[in-house]
């Protein structure tokens, strides 16, 4: 069963074609780098696959589900691009927003037990950030902020992981660190990626397939296909095309 089904998927913002005939799957494994222009839909795809962006043509299905019938949002995790939201005075603490993670799974009455805490405690170091579980996350900079928002979304183990721009505000040690974080639950739970980036240079060091999108579907597939295919040798150029695709 695909994780995820998208098929001829076209969005249109103030009468401005914003995606056009998206058609893509994802299966258990998958680790896709999404990537474009500035201003090719990224985004917009995937708020459109979460139900955040609305209405489209076309059809979108979650774990077998339509996205209309689903409802088992705790299997996916979401770091969303933008950290503007952030209100320096809002009082919740590190510990507090990550364990948001896993209140979703829960139901009520929402209470995080001991494996709970154990499990934000394993996911703070894992991001080193474990020295600042208390402070209010007002308080941190863009980079802490960062790694809390990526350690709420992967606390819970999800099944598929979307990350719009995650590395933006990481410096290299701790975006090295992340790329670890994620081939791990790749490589050892199967999970299932979908990292947005503008960076097409270096993400075919760390995912298995590409999906190229400029409002429409360039190219969709592994990296040596990639690195075989005319036509990307003709829109890229073959140097480019073979340092984009870390293979040969």
């Amino acid at each position: 069963m695909s994780v995820i089904e998208v098929e001829n998927l076209s969005f249109r913002y103030n009468g401005i074609d914003v995606l056009q005939d998206i058609t893509f799957s994802a299966r258990k494994g998958d680790y896709i780098g999404l990537v474009g222009p500035n201003g090719s839909g990224k985004t917009t795809l995937v708020k459109a696959i979460l139900g955040i962006a609305g209405p489209f043509r076309g059809r979108v299905r979650l774990f077998g589900r339509e996205l209309r019938d689903f409802r088992e949002w705790s299997k996916i995790g979401y770091l969303p691009q933008s950290l503007t939201f952030f209100n320096p005075y809002f009082p919740s603490t590190v510990r507090e927003i990550v364990s948001l993670g896993l209140l979703s799974r829960k139901k009520f009455p929402r209470v995080l037990t001991r494996a709970d805490g154990e499990a934000i405690d394993r996911v703070l170091g894992l991001l080193n950030i474990a020295g600042i579980g208390d402070s209010p996350i007002g308080e941190l900079s863009g980079g802490q902020k960062q790694r809390v928002l990526i350690a709420r979304a992967v606390v819970n183990d999800p099944e598929l992981l979307i990350l719009d721009e995650p590395t933006t505000a990481l410096d290299p040690d701790a975006r090295e660190l992340f790329f670890a974080i994620l081939k791990r639950l790749n490589a050892e739970r199967g999970t299932v990626m979908i990292l947005v980036t503008h960076d097409i240079g270096s993400i075919g060091e760390h995912a298995n397939k590409l999906l190229y999108v400029d409002r429409r579907v360039l190219f969709y597939g592994g990296f040596d296909e990639f690195c075989r295919s005319e036509r990307m040798t003709t829109f890229f150029g073959s140097e480019s095309q073979h340092i984009i695709c870390h293979r040969h």
